[in-house]
């Protein structure tokens, strides 16, 4: 109930920028901290990640800059991590939140990471883009504002979404062999994209 009554907020401020959507959303959810900062350390969601461009740019390579900060998209197949199989966890690029693990990633055909879900639903912001002559749902790193890619409701059950994601928002680290399967992903109740 909280994410749907965010989501509709986060619509009316969409005027005011993605900035200002991105914190709206995350703040509305800040009553359950999440976990997923590197070395499992509880993250307050009050706590973003501001930069200067030049710092992003000293941080990121030229691909990733242009992904996460100005908003581009790698070309579909090309991206390292569209085909991986491995098992672990996808983290944000720009800052080391955890968005996704591999137990919520499946083939949808089309070219980019695909997920059911993110690892939890508080780690992940969504706006409005209308660029490019369509009608999509932008998906945002709650902590750093990165963009990630984009959320489609032609996804599997059990939540019907595809998260699209580019692979140079994202960093990959494998799950040590033997390793105790991960902690249940927290459900995204009844938000929508």
């Amino acid at each position: 109930m909280m994410q749907r009554h965010g989501y509709r907020l986060a619509g009316a401020l969409l005027s005011l920028g993605v900035a200002a959507v991105t914190a709206c959303v995350a703040t509305i959810g800040a009553e359950g901290a999440g976990t997923g900062s590197p070395g499992s350390k509880a993250w307050n969601m009050n706590e973003k990640i501001v930069k200067t461009d030049a710092e992003w740019r000293k941080q990121l390579t030229p691909e990733q800059y242009e992904v996460v900060r100005r908003k581009g998209t790698e070309r579909a197949f090309t991206g390292k991590y569209w085909n991986t199989k491995k098992a672990g966890t996808y983290r944000c690029v720009g800052c080391g939140l955890e968005l996704f693990r591999s137990d919520e990633k499946f083939d949808s055909g089309c070219g980019w990471p695909s997920y059911w879900q993110p690892a939890n639903a508080k780690h992940v912001a969504t706006a409005s883009d209308n660029t490019h002559g369509m009608r999509r749902t932008e998906v945002l790193c709650a902590r750093c504002g990165a963009h990630l890619g984009h959320v489609f409701n032609d996804g599997p059950r059990p939540t019907g979404f595809r998260y699209c994601i580019n692979s140079a928002s994202l960093s990959f680290e494998e799950k040590p062999a033997g390793k105790a399967a991960d902690a249940q992903p927290v459900p995204s109740s009844d938000a929508a994209p």
